[in-house]
């Protein structure tokens, strides 16, 4: 473990498990953990199932115990009526307190993860997963439908909030795993420095560490589009995940900040199997492994070996499995099982 001024870093070295982002496209919990465990049995995540139900959509799921939270359809937003301020107060204080208490997450809201941990998998890590803030503050909204992102005391607010659903959800998994993964998925920083997403990087920077703050195990980052990697590369997440099936070259352009990354001991994922089921028809294991070395070479050309990145890596999907049918999940995880063996068997101690 190598220490840094501000940070703890922890040393990853995946060589290319697999792993996936979170959700899949089953109704029946069981039968998804039962898929994850057949085919990422060394590093598998808890299935987040947003066909089972509206709770389970990305943005409901980590909402419960939000002060002023409504859900109303399939809308989510926050309403500063009677109560308000009591339980805003008590965020705070459990914030403070690291009382973990009232932020959980149900079953109703994660059959997924209640039954991934009911299991009982036998494995040496495992994955877990959250809403980042920067996603959740432009999703969730006041009842004006302007995300609580632009509410300077909701922002604060829901920086703690994430932290203490990270900081359960952790203890929660380690019931069956001494070792952890976080992903703080962020797919809106795709927006970022567009009309859209107004916000500072400062602010993005401040958000993204309150959560990250609360992770004891390699804590990730996952944003599924283009975006500013310097800002990512340069927090305190152990593991970069981006979708390098469709947007590899936007990596590429930030060669001496991966290089960095990197040589402080942290690591990429690499989105490399196709979430999509037309893409999923035209690919296989060899087209995969050939597509994978074209998305490591600007590394490589650059002084980082491949041996390194290998080392350094995961694999997973560019994104979660969710619009797939439930056979197209399948074949995507078995894909991705075939590559990381092929790629480990090559370059792997």
């Amino acid at each position: 473990m190598a220490v840094d001024k501000k940070h703890m870093w922890l040393k990853v070295e995946f060589n290319c498990l697999p792993t996936a982002i979170g959700s899949m496209p089953h109704t029946d919990p069981e039968a998804a953990c039962v898929l994850v465990n057949k085919y990422l049995p060394s590093l598998p995540h808890w299935p987040q199932l947003p066909r089972r139900s509206g709770l389970e959509n990305m943005y409901v799921q980590f909402s419960e115990g939000f002060p002023g939270l409504v859900l109303e359809g399939d809308k989510v937003y926050v309403e500063r009526s009677a109560g308000f301020d009591d339980q805003l107060e008590q965020l705070y204080t459990a914030s403070a307190e690291d009382n973990l208490d009232d932020y959980g997450i149900s079953d109703q809201y994660a059959a997924g993860l209640h039954t991934f941990v009911a299991l009982k998998l036998r494995t040496d890590m495992v994955k877990g997963q959250v809403t980042g803030p920067i996603s959740w503050g432009l999703c969730v909204t006041d009842k004006e439908q302007r995300g609580i992102l632009y509410d300077e005391l909701l922002a604060e607010a829901l920086a703690r909030f994430l932290r203490l659903k990270v900081m359960w959800q952790e203890r929660f998994l380690r019931r069956i795993s001494r070792d952890t993964v976080i992903f703080v998925d962020e797919p809106y920083l795709s927006s970022l420095g567009s009309a859209f997403v107004a916000i500072s990087s400062e602010q993005v920077t401040t958000l993204l560490e309150e959560v990250f703050s609360s992770v004891k195990g390699f804590k990730g980052v996952h944003c599924c589009g283009s975006t500013d990697w310097s800002l990512l590369l340069n927090t305190s997440a152990n593991i970069l995940s981006f979708d390098a099936y469709n947007f590899a070259d936007s990596l590429s352009c930030y060669l001496a900040e991966v290089k960095a990354f990197l040589k402080r001991g942290s690591g990429i994922a690499w989105g490399i199997v196709p979430n999509d089921e037309d893409a999923l028809a035209r690919e296989s294991v060899a087209s995969l492994y050939d597509r994978l070395g074209e998305a490591m070479a600007p590394f490589t050309r650059d002084g980082v070996s491949f041996k390194q990145l290998v080392a350094q890596s995961l694999l997973t999907p560019s994104c979660g499995l969710a619009s797939l049918s439930v056979e197209a999940c399948a074949q995507a995880l078995e894909l991705l099982a075939g590559l990381s063996a092929r790629v480990r068997r090559r370059y792997s101690p």
